[in-house]
């Protein structure tokens, strides 16, 4: 058994793992001018941070009444995306350092995500954390995305592991609300600094509103550790 007991960590990616929203919103703004809607803006792009992608350009269609489907926008979205994902994806290095730190203690982990499997895919064998993540759950293999739990239960049902035993790392508040409601305590690492506040973060164990200036390896094992024998 690991230093950590019975304790399993399930990490959000985008956001949290790596720097990826650049490029999501590089591909949002690609996606929407080819259908002739311009001037898509980072703050606009904010809005989306923590929802699944099927359900971002669902909004779209509605908001500026596009005629594309649900599925066309989604695949144009992602042909995008990965075209950006394949060379330009960063991993925080603190969370690189924790993620191999958890290897080496034996901990069980899993990624959980609203991106698709083939984004997730590109993004963990391009930097090299498919050797340590290896259970991976999108948003389009359950019935809801984020804030619904969905994709965290079923990251625990992967990992043989008990809701009340995950500790879900999350950058967005749609996600700390997603993990509440499965049954999970969260670090919570905001992307969006603006949103420290939401009253989703209020319901996580350990909130640092710093974001990724703030989240350190050796500060988050420190929490896991306290929260092994609390349990």
């Amino acid at each position: 058994m690991s230093a950590l007991g019975t304790l399993s960590v399930v990490f959000d990616l985008d956001g949290t793992l790596v720097d990826s929203e650049p490029n999501y919103y590089e591909a949002g703004r690609r996606t929407l001018a080819e259908y002739g809607v311009p001037d898509f803006t980072w703050a606009e792009h904010e809005r989306y941070v923590g929802i699944s992608t099927r359900e971002t350009v669902a909004d779209w269609r509605l908001r500026h009444g596009l005629s594309a489907s649900v599925d066309e926008l989604v695949a144009v979205k992602n042909r995008h995306y990965l075209e950006l994902a394949r060379t330009k994806t960063t991993v925080f290095p603190e969370m690189r350092a924790f993620v191999e730190r958890l290897a080496d203690e034996g901990v069980r982990m899993a990624v959980a995500s609203g991106s698709s499997a083939e984004a997730i895919d590109v993004i963990l064998s391009g930097t090299g954390l498919d050797t340590c993540l290896r259970t991976v759950v999108s948003a389009d293999e359950v019935a809801h995305g984020k804030p619904a739990p969905d994709v965290f239960l079923e990251a625990a049902r992967r990992l043989g592991a008990e809701p009340a035993d995950c500790v879900v790392v999350e950058d967005a508040a749609p996600g700390a609300a997603a993990a509440h409601a499965a049954g999970m305590r969260c670090i919570a690492v905001p992307y969006v600094a603006a949103q420290a506040d939401a009253p989703e973060f209020a319901t996580a164990g350990l909130l640092l509103r710093g974001g990724q200036t703030e989240f350190t390896a050796r500060a988050a094992w420190d929490w896991l550790t306290g929260a092994a024998r609390r349990s």
